[in-house]
């Protein structure tokens, strides 16, 4: 009867990933059966942890995420949690080996969040580091399955796929984490009255660059993640492109948004590059 725990569990963190994130639903969605239900565990754990930080304002944040944590890793340790989402996670966790250092790290920056509203380069990096890139290291592991040559290869494109993502999603969102949250996740600047192009693009040149060593790794992935993570490549790519063309007055005006329609062209066109046209790396 256990089986039926398990299952339920995943169907859990299956429904918060797709109540939080379309374009990563899409992705996933374009895995071979046998990575779903992982990844979907993680982005479940990962979405659990940030809305205690970023929603939960009518209630003690640092007590939440404190006991989050612990119960976290007493999930791992005791192989079971009454919570579904935690559940699905240690199973994930204990069977890809996902080491406990990488999670650790993804908690100290969800607690930079509860104190801290701009941060200097050396901060901003480590907690790009825990919020993104181990995220990326953690769906890696699933990926490769014990595969331990493979998943060093990736490793360094795994990250910076991590944090291309999490840096258009501050590109993105500096209107609401402003307003809503306080926040400025641009390196080095204090205050709104930093904000600027000049600081807009230069965040942009990193993550143009982050973008095109993530696509080396990519093409490298198992064929039965490749579609899907290409395809959350291309989407997060073109948003990308979508905010360059903007300046921040703009972006502090309204949210960038990519149609549901263009979604699933995005993920026609990566069918088409990975399947058909079997796009190498140039």
């Amino acid at each position: 009867m256990i089986q039926l725990y398990h299952d339920t569990s995943f169907s859990m963190s299956k429904k918060m990933t797709k109540a939080y994130s379309t374009s990563f639903s899409l992705g996933i969605k374009a895995f071979t059966k046998e990575y779903r239900d992982p990844i979907y565990a993680i982005y479940g754990f990962v979405r659990l942890a940030d809305e205690i930080v970023d929603s939960f304002h009518d209630y003690n944040k640092a007590e939440l995420i404190k006991q989050f944590r612990i119960d976290t890793f007493n999930a791992i340790k005791e192989g079971i949690s009454t919570n579904p989402v935690l559940h699905a996670f240690q199973l994930v966790v204990n069977k890809y080996k996902i080491d406990n250092v990488l999670i650790d790290a993804f908690f100290k920056s969800m607690e930079m969040d509860l104190d801290k509203s701009s941060y200097h380069r050396e901060i901003y990096d480590t907690y790009i580091y825990g919020s993104a890139e181990v995220v990326g290291l953690m769906c890696l592991k699933v990926f490769v399955n014990g595969d331990e040559l493979k998943y060093r290869e990736l490793l360094y494109p795994a990250k910076m796929l991590g944090s291309a993502f999490q840096k258009v999603n501050f590109l993105r969102d500096i209107k609401s984490d402003i307003d809503e949250r306080g926040r400025i996740y641009l390196p080095d600047v204090h205050g709104s009255e930093g904000i600027d192009d000049t600081n807009k693009k230069r965040l942009e040149n990193e993550v143009k660059e982050e973008f095109h060593q993530a696509l080396i790794g990519i093409l490298k992935l198992p064929m039965g993640v490749k579609l899907g993570v290409y395809s959350a490549y291309l989407y997060y790519y073109v948003l990308f492109k979508k905010i360059q063309r903007l300046g921040v007055e703009e972006l502090l005006k309204r949210r960038v948004r990519i149609s549901n329609f263009t979604k699933l062209f995005l993920l026609v066109k990566s069918f088409w590059e990975i399947k058909v046209v079997k796009i190498r790396f140039e």
